[in-house]
């Protein structure tokens, strides 16, 4: 995607946003400058940068604990169809569950700390990525594999060499689709009994203490947040899937 694309679009969401201000007349949405000077502010001289880092530090841990878990799992999976077919099944049951309804019982479970937040966007991002690493790995040409085996490859070297750099779109794809998921999820489980994180930031300046700018501002955190997670990944897929962009 081009730079200009992106200020275009920009720009096109502030317009909106400040002609929504000026037809709403109300203090419950405040003008996109003054939410920027505010945010601004509270960045470099609140608490907003405390917040913001609590949250990358849950959402990055979370993606490396299930890219870690899930990347091996999927491709054990799809080498082997009897473990294909002994675990499909609870995959595909599993799978299809909105991953929010388990954060009441990963709260009771671990608790309030980091670790139940860090657990909730694993489980989000888990099977997103063991489904499609798992189907990437299934899907090789026997052919290409048959040839690798008589030149002398080993499990070990397919894994290597073929199956994880085949799996690598499908890794970033899955991580691409889920950061927002990951990103909207957190901001629930901020809001359970903790003063570290964008989202119990937006909830208790927009309901307590009901200073809107401020609430605005910490939406605009996690929305850079989320924005920069996606930009991340798409630099990664550009650095290590390079023949992807080979005109």
């Amino acid at each position: 995607m081009k730079r200009r694309d992106l200020l275009l679009a920009s720009l096109g969401i502030l317009l909106l946003w400040q002609s929504l201000v000026l037809v709403i007349d109300r203090p419950i949405l405040p003008s996109p400058l003054l939410v920027v000077q505010v945010f601004l502010q509270e960045l470099f001289r609140g608490e907003l940068a405390a917040h913001f880092l609590s949250s990358l530090w849950r959402v990055t841990a979370g993606m490396l604990v299930s890219v870690a878990l899930a990347v091996p799992a999927g491709l054990a999976i799809g080498q082997s169809e009897h473990l294909n077919r002994i675990l499909s099944p609870v995959i595909y049951l599993l799978y299809p569950i909105p991953k929010v309804v388990f954060v009441p019982v990963v709260l009771l479970f671990l608790g309030i700390g980091d670790l139940a937040k860090i657990t909730i966007i694993f489980l989000i991002l888990f099977f997103q990525i063991l489904v499609l690493v798992r189907d990437q790995a299934a899907g090789l040409p026997p052919q290409l594999l048959q040839s690798l085996r008589s030149l002398g490859a080993g499990r070990r070297a397919l894994f290597r060499f073929v199956y994880l750099p085949a799996s690598l779109p499908a890794i970033l794809t899955a991580l691409r689709q889920s950061v927002g998921t990951a990103v909207a999820v957190l901001y629930i489980a901020e809001l359970f009994a903790t003063q570290k994180g964008l989202g119990y930031y937006i909830y208790y300046s927009g309901s307590t203490l009901l200073d809107y700018p401020a609430m605005y501002a910490g939406v605009l955190a996690m929305s850079l947040l989320g924005l920069g997670l996606y930009f991340a990944v798409d630099w990664l897929e550009r650095l290590l899937c390079r023949w992807k962009f080979v005109e």
